[in-house]
């Protein structure tokens, strides 16, 4: 067939934009996902209505899916439409890929029927009292083994849940819950919608016999909690002390970020995980002496990770790191800045200890392993100590200034580490360059080989650093001689000090106030 040249060169030119536009060719706007559950088996259906927004003209639309495998186990699509009309589709192991043209610009929502069997990210067991239970567990990219997705923290985008389950059962999920409705057949029906834009890794619901209590409404957000009925009197008791928690944050950070927050006993495979507005905590964290802190960790987390999603996994210390040192902040607060010193001195040496094994910036580029290994005391603990220096180098007021200027630019979207620089640096009046760079995205930390003197017609204890590095770290240096706190610093791979003494027996002590990410080598005895 012959076609006209100047339609040839369109055809052409039309193909080339398709296929070298780089980055994304959707974001997600809204999810809607029907589940439906069973007692008899672990079959689940699903029914996804998925709005996106077009952002380079494509002929293919792919979701995260695991497909169903040799095992049994994946989810097998059995159809596709927009508006009615069926879409050629094909899976592959992990992706749907809807054959369709849509152009940017425009809007498009795409209805998936689906079923099998999860093989991950909605646990269905028993808890410990033989009853069964269903509760999604995504982080960090589970969510596309039981939903069609975009499985990627940047991809943010509004939700609903409508489950179907046998009536025994309560759901809970994210957002607020709009519809309950009986069925024929024992089942019910509940919706769930969250207008607040979220990324797939806390999207959930949980679905058990549960006893739940309703704590208080601090700030007008209803905080509840849902246990199973076996551990209502502990279980209410312990998860309590969230109406304290949330608070706290809110007057300090910014209003909490979701129309309610659920705390909620499950089968998680972490301690705590983070879903916004609906924490789920591990199956014995009712009894656990340690509730207290691990729930104010995953309460920080409605802030930083939820509402504020790192912009991709290298910066997850924006999560985890702010997690970790906000539980430090709030348990300083309540218990004293010794309680404070005691877990950063503790959360010190397991920085030391996993550099031992795998030393890397806490910005990690080059990082290609398992996301779960992102878990690290990288992320947590030297990302929660880079706070607590930021904190001493700009003071509080700075501190807390531009931690709530950074959650009023970001909420609902995405950051990473250089966004949250330069609000920090606006709040400061300081160039942070150095202190990030220096902190986050260089490997390792300051070995400090020290000896001291005294000299006799000065009356000055001398104390000479060699900091065990080729490229030193600059810093300031607390040391307390007699009681008397000075501050020095240190910017060169050999450093001298000199402190007034009254003797050469003067009492010394590196870093009294527990401030400085660094190791403390004395030569001198």
């Amino acid at each position: 067939m012959r076609i006209r040249l100047s339609l040839l060169v369109s055809f052409v030119f039309a193909a080339q934009v398709y296929a070298q536009q780089p980055g994304p060719a959707i974001d997600v706007q809204n999810y809607r996902f029907g589940i439906t559950l069973t007692d008899a088996t672990n079959l689940i259906k699903g029914d996804a209505n998925i709005t996106t927004k077009i952002l380079r003209s494509t002929r293919e639309i792919s979701f995260d899916l695991t497909k169903k495998n040799a095992t049994g186990k994946g989810m097998l699509v059995s159809k596709v439409k927009e508006a009615g009309k069926s879409l050629k589709f094909t899976q592959d192991s992990a992706h749907l890929v809807i054959n369709t043209v849509a152009v940017a610009g425009t809007t498009h929502t795409y209805h998936i029927s689906y079923e099998g069997i999860p093989s991950d990210g909605l646990i269905i067991s028993t808890n410990h009292y033989g009853k069964r239970t269903f509760f999604g567990d995504n982080w960090p990219n589970r969510a596309h083994n039981w939903l069609p997705c975009v499985d990627a923290p940047a991809d943010k985008a509004s939700l609903e849940f409508d489950v179907t389950a046998p009536a025994k059962y309560t759901v809970v999920a994210n957002g607020l819950k709009i519809a309950e409705q009986q069925l024929p057949g024992g089942n019910k029906l509940t919706r769930w919608k969250e207008t607040a834009r979220l990324p797939a890794k806390v999207m959930v619901i949980g679905v058990a016999e549960f006893a739940v209590d309703k704590v208080a409404s601090p700030d007008n957000v209803p905080v509840s909690t849902y246990v199973f009925p076996e551990d209502q009197e502990v279980g209410f008791r312990s998860y309590a002390v969230a109406a304290e928690i949330l608070p706290w944050f809110a007057k300090r950070i910014g209003t909490f970020p979701y129309k309610k927050l659920a705390n909620v006993q499950s089968k998680t495979i972490f301690g705590g995980m983070e879903n916004a507005g609906a924490i789920f905590y591990f199956e014995e964290s009712v009894k656990d002496k340690g509730i207290e802190a691990l729930m104010a960790h995953e309460i920080a987390h409605q802030w930083f990770g939820d509402a504020i999603s790192e912009k991709n996994w290298q910066h997850v210390w924006l999560s985890e790191g702010f997690a970790t040192y906000m539980t430090n902040l709030y348990l300083e607060s309540k218990y004293g800045v010794d309680s404070l010193n005691k877990r950063l001195m503790a959360d010190r040496k397991q920085v030391f200890n996993f550099e031992k094994s795998y030393n890397a910036p806490v910005v990690d580029s080059a990082f290609k392993g398992s996301l779960m290994k992102l878990l690290s005391p990288n992320a947590y603990q030297k990302g929660g100590w880079v706070l607590h220096m930021l904190r001493r180098k700009v003071g509080d007021e700075a501190f807390w200034k531009g931690i709530a200027a950074y959650y009023k630019q970001y909420n609902g979207g995405n950051a990473n580490t250089d966004n949250f620089r330069i609000v920090m640096e606006k709040a400061s009046g300081q160039d942070l360059k150095n202190f990030f760079n220096q902190w986050l995205r260089t490997a390792g930390h300051p070995i400090l080989k020290m000896t001291r003197s005294y000299d006799d017609k000065t009356k000055e204890m001398v104390l000479h650093i060699d900091q065990e590095t080729n490229k030193p770290f600059n810093f300031t240096l607390e040391v307390s001689v007699d009681g008397k706190l000075y501050k020095r610093e240190v910017k060169d791979v050999i450093t001298d000090l000199k402190f007034p003494a009254g003797s050469a027996t003067a009492e010394l002590k590196l870093d009294p106030n527990t401030n400085l990410l660094a190791s403390f080598v004395d030569q001198s005895k």
